[in-house]
């Protein structure tokens, strides 16, 4: 893409890590790859591993913005961060740990540059995007939360709890955003369906993580994701 050829756009990408030295300059290199104009946020909630030195130094001259937390406050915490931050048109989740592809950016764009859209999901239950299999009870998990969700919401996604999730950026900064953890999920769907935004769905590939890998959600946040969907569906009825 030349600069004659590049769209009167840019895509935010919002980058929260914890704990992923292995990871956090392959998905750098990985954003970099992208063909299309981007700004890069990452957002170190509190990394004890080496994560952070790597930011000062080697990875963070690469991207637009680094953000430091001085303490672990989860995932919900870090994205308020950066959302807070980001100045693209476009604003997606990424998170660092490489399940998700960048390349298959452009594929949730589609829709909100035709104007149909103004959030988009990245369904790792819907198309025929290759999977890594993992986690029976997780798939069930992920399936039960997201009809929950539905059914409160009255959307009808099939991944709710997905990462990728690309707003506009108007949308992104003007919803007030309270969880810390991955509660991030179900509340932004509630109150993305509460004010009644046009919401688009894609589907992707997917490789997760094992815990041995590094995965870090666990059936606690399960269970606060029920009391989040319960809990945004109150108050906004």
């Amino acid at each position: 893409m030349t600069e004659e050829t590049k769209p009167g756009w840019k895509v935010t990408f919002v980058v929260p890590c914890y704990n992923e030295r292995d990871t956090i300059e392959k998905i750098v290199a990985a954003i970099q790859a992208v063909p299309f104009p981007r700004e890069i946020i990452l957002v170190d909630d509190g990394s004890t591993d080496g994560t952070r030195e790597l930011l000062r130094t080697t990875v963070g001259s690469r991207v637009d913005k680094v953000l430091l937390h001085e303490r672990n406050l989860g995932k919900g915490a870090a994205l308020r961060t950066g959302f807070a931050a980001a100045t693209g048109d476009f604003v997606i989740v990424q998170d660092a740990d490489l399940e998700y592809d960048p390349r298959e950016v452009s594929r949730l764009l589609s829709p909100i540059l035709d104007g149909k859209a103004d959030v988009v999901y990245g369904s790792r239950f819907a198309g025929g995007g290759p999977h890594r299999i993992h986690f029976f009870w997780h798939y069930v998990g992920n399936k039960l939360l997201t009809l929950l969700s539905n059914m409160f919401t009255n959307l009808n996604l099939t991944d709710m709890e997905t990462c990728y999730k690309l707003f506009r950026r108007e949308v992104i900064q003007s919803i007030a955003l309270n969880e810390n953890r991955f509660g991030f999920e179900p509340e932004i769907t509630a109150k993305v369906a509460a004010r009644r935004l046009r919401v688009y769905e894609v589907g992707i590939s997917y490789s997760g993580r094992s815990y041995e890998e590094g995965k870090k959600i666990g059936w606690k946040d399960g269970v606060r994701a029920v009391y989040c969907i319960l809990k945004y569906w109150w108050k906004s009825s």
